[in-house]
């Protein structure tokens, strides 16, 4: 037995007017510094004082955001007693806003806390709308939570089924000043989570439509999203591609990309979305090695290659080859060295890698699940950019 877990979506332009219509009296938003400072909080402030609402905010999300700060936000929280709250911004806001929403109900728990292991059994005081700000991390339609704490950079891949948000609100109009780098983090954010979805150990036939559909989208939108960030046509695709990611991902689970992008970024401080896809190219390469597990054709044949018709290693080589031919025509680099690290300082964090990736609760689902030995060389073999061969 299974779930199948989603919010209430309203998607499309226009979409943001829809809070208006929220039913509350007093509104706290989540979000971040860059986003309040560009006016992000007054916009979405002044449909909830519309709707009759009082509105308070907590405008100091970082990115990778910290158990320390999901704390503080709470505590306002509870001072400011909110009925509706709004995560507003990428996925570090969101996040963080679905972590202070268990503390606010569940002030007796700590942010590592949150664990479908535990009954949070929120919901009782107040409601979540999630408003994404960039077309990737699909969190708005996640109930994961992704913290770091500072104490050792550890990224901390928490969540609960009942803190998927309640209301996600996807309007294209928020990411359509996403600059181009953003879009290309997010965007290849959202194809790692519909891949590895789809080729999950717990895929279902609920996911794998949503998971191929979201793949087909951001092929065909985010080169255009990226070149021209206001064309409409391709914001809107890929605020779906991201929000359809995050569905196929959640009710089927991410897998060793996330699980080594996760620890990758937790110590060194390198976006979300750049670290998973990233490593997303080396992790296909040692699963195909197991064709018999993989669905490769599928993929192939959803991107229309002419592999989709070949056997499952052509498939596999064909898709990991046109997913870096997309890194290339976005500029993401394909390589660990790319991003300036010396081998040195990569090296010495080696042991602490291997030791999160395999702690990171997207570990499991892999087909193929590695030893510690192919982690440590995963992790090295991405250093150069060699193809997987073991």
């Amino acid at each position: 037995m299974w779930y199948f877990d989603a919010p209430e979506i309203i998607y499309g332009e226009g979409a943001l007017s829809e809070l208006e219509q929220i039913k509350g009296s007093r509104a706290f938003i989540v979000t971040d510094p860059v986003l309040h400072k560009l006016g992000f909080t007054e916009k979405v402030a002044t449909h909830l004082r519309d709707a009759g609402m009082e509105v308070a905010s907590f405008t100091e999300v970082e990115p990778e955001p910290s158990l320390q700060t999901v704390q503080k936000g709470a505590e306002q929280m509870r001072g400011f007693q909110p009925d509706v709250i709004v995560g507003l911004g990428g996925g570090s806001s969101i996040d963080a806003a679905k972590a202070m929403w268990v503390l606010y109900e569940r002030p007796d728990l700590q942010p590592d806390e949150i664990s479908p292991m535990i009954e949070l059994n929120i919901g009782q005081k107040a409601k979540l709308i999630a408003i994404p700000t960039t077309a990737g991390t699909g969190s708005e339609a996640t109930w994961a939570t992704v913290l770091t704490d500072k104490t050792d950079g550890r990224k901390l891949a928490l969540g609960s089924r009942e803190t998927m948000p309640t209301t996600a609100i996807v309007d294209p109009e928020m990411s359509k000043d996403m600059p181009p780098r953003l879009t290309a983090d997010t965007g290849l954010d959202a194809l790692t989570h519909a891949v590895e979805g789809y080729l999950s150990s717990f895929h279902n036939d609920f996911t794998d439509g949503i998971c191929l559909k979201a793949i087909q989208l951001v092929f065909e939108y985010l080169p255009r999203a990226y070149a021209e960030p206001h064309d409409m046509e391709a914001r809107e695709h890929m605020a779906n591609a991201a929000t359809l990611g995050g569905l196929g991902f959640i009710n089927s689970w991410a897998s060793l990309a996330h699980a080594m992008g996760h620890a990758f970024g937790g110590q060194f401080h390198i976006p979300h979305g750049r670290c998973v896809s990233l490593f997303l190219p080396y992790t296909l390469e040692y699963i195909a090695k197991e064709p018999e597990l993989t669905r490769f054709r599928d993929i192939a044949h959803a991107l229309r290659l002419p592999e989709g018709n070949a056997d499952e290693p052509a498939a596999a080589k064909a898709v990991i080859a046109a997913i870096r031919d997309l890194h290339r025509r976005l500029g993401q680099p394909l390589t660990v060295a790319e991003l300036g690290l010396s081998r040195e300082e990569y090296e010495a964090k080696l042991d602490d890698l291997v030791e999160f990736a395999e702690g990171d609760g997207t570990f499991i689902s892999a087909v193929r699940i590695p030893e510690r030995e192919d982690i440590e060389k995963l992790f090295l073999y991405a250093y150069d950019g060699r193809e997987i061969d073991f």
